[in-house]
C-alpha cells in the first residue's frame, strides 16, 4: 500500500531552484483546501516562460512576483505563460503577468474556446444554465441556489492556441504540449523533452485525484472520464525506452519521480469506482437521478456533511462516471419531463 505523504501547508512552501533551468513558485489559493498552485518558471534566453500563473488575487500576485524576484527574475522579464488549463487557480494571473511584461499567453484550443464562451455570456445567463442543469439532475429545488456558488471571473483570453504535439515558444529548449483531456476538454501536460520532465498540471497529482465532471450533467455527446482514462495511458507511454521513469512536476502537492506509475494508480482507482457504481445501479430496480446516485456514492466525507457547492461537484463527477458506463454499454439513461435517470442493463 502506498505510504501516505503529508501535504505541506502553504506557509511551509518556498520558491525553489529545481535544477536544469527550472524553478517553482508556490502561489496561494485563498480559501481553498488545496492551499497553493505550484507555478513553474523555465529558463530561456528571452526570459522565463511560466507554466501556469495562479489565482487572481492580490496575495497570489505578491507571492508570484515576489517569488520570482527571490529566484532572480523580474516579472517584467517573463517571455510567456503557457496555461495547462483554464481553471482560475492556473490561468487567473496570466493576464496580469501579460500586462506587466508583454508576455504571450498560450492555452490549448479547446480551453481557449471555453474562455471565449465564458467572456461572451453574462453571469445571469450562466446562473440560469446552472439552475436548469441541477434541476434536470434531480437536485432539491430548495438547495439549487446554494449549490451554484459564485462564478469566478473569466481568465484572460490567450494570444496563442496550442494543439497536441505543438512546441511551446521556448528558445533553446523543447517543451511540447501533450493533450490530456478529462479535467477540462483542453487540459495539457507539457513534456520538457530535453530533460525528460513532465509538467502535469492537474492531470496527474501525487496523492489526490483531479475532479472529472461533465457539464451539463446530462450531456450525451462527450465522455470526459473516458478521455481522462485514455490520457492517463498516454502519459505513461511518454517514458523513453532507456529510462525507468520520468519526473512529474504537478501543479499541486509535490514533485514525484514516476508519472507512469501514478497514472496507473489513478486509472485503477476510477475503474474500481466504475465497478462499484455499476453494482450499485444493478441493485436498484428503478432508475436513479444523477443526484440520487451522487448521494449514494463514496466521497471523502459523508454526503450529508458536504457543503452545497461540493455536492454540485460530486454530482458532476457522478455524472461523468455514469456517462462512461453508458458509453461502455453497461447502463442506459431514461429521460423524463422532470429529470434524466440511469438504470443498469442486464449483464
Amino acid at each position: 500500500m502506498k505510504k501516505k505523504t503529508r501535504r505541506r501547508p502553504y506557509v511551509e512552501q518556498r520558491p525553489q531552484e529545481l535544477g536544469g533551468g527550472v524553478w517553482s513558485v508556490p502561489v496561494p489559493i485563498p480559501g481553498n483546501p488545496l492551499g497553493y498552485t505550484l507555478v513553474y518558471a523555465v529558463e530561456s534566453p528571452r526570459g522565463p516562460v511560466l507554466v501556469d500563473a495562479g489565482w487572481n488575487h492580490p496575495d497570489a500576485w505578491e507571492a508570484l512576483s515576489g517569488g520570482l524576484a527571490t529566484l532572480g527574475f523580474d516579472v517584467a522579464e517573463v517571455h510567456g505563460v503557457v496555461v495547462t488549463h483554464f481553471h482560475p487557480d492556473h490561468a487567473g494571473l496570466a493576464g496580469q503577468v501579460r500586462d506587466a511584461s508583454g508576455a504571450w499567453i498560450a492555452m490549448h484550443e479547446s480551453d481557449a474556446a471555453l474562455v471565449r464562451l465564458m467572456i461572451q455570456y453574462a453571469a445571469t445567463e450562466h446562473n440560469s444554465f446552472q439552475s436548469d442543469m441541477l434541476m434536470r439532475a434531480g437536485a432539491d429545488p430548495d438547495e439549487v441556489q446554494d449549490v451554484m456558488g459564485t462564478r469566478p471571473a473569466p481568465p484572460a483570453q490567450p494570444d496563442r492556441e496550442l494543439r497536441d504535439g505543438d512546441l511551446v515558444d521556448l528558445p533553446g529548449r523543447k517543451l511540447r504540449a501533450v493533450h490530456t483531456p478529462g479535467h477540462t476538454p483542453g487540459h495539457i501536460c507539457l513534456h520538457l523533452e530535453d530533460a525528460d520532465r513532465l509538467f502535469t498540471g492537474d492531470h496527474v497529482l501525487p496523492d489526490i485525484t483531479p475532479h472529472i465532471g461533465i457539464y451539463p450533467f446530462d450531456r450525451e455527446d462527450v465522455d470526459p472520464l473516458g478521455d481522462f482514462l485514455e490520457s492517463l495511458d498516454r502519459v505513461g507511454e511518454l517514458v523513453p525506452l532507456e529510462l525507468d521513469a520520468i519526473e512529474a512536476l504537478p501543479a499541486h502537492e509535490w514533485i514525484f519521480p514516476d508519472v507512469a506509475a501514478r497514472a496507473a494508480e489513478i486509472r485503477h482507482h476510477h475503474e474500481e469506482k466504475l465497478d462499484r457504481l455499476r453494482a450499485l445501479l444493478a441493485q436498484r430496480p428503478a432508475p436513479l437521478t444523477i443526484w440520487e446516485v451522487a448521494a449514494m456514492m463514496t466521497w471523502n466525507r459523508p454526503w450529508d456533511d458536504l457543503a452545497p457547492v461540493l455536492r454540485g461537484m460530486a454530482a458532476g463527477e457522478a455524472a461523468a462516471h455514469l456517462r462512461t458506463l453508458e458509453a461502455r454499454g453497461q447502463i442506459r439513461r431514461v429521460s423524463s419531463v422532470d429529470a434524466v435517470r440511469f438504470q443498469a442493463l442486464d449483464s
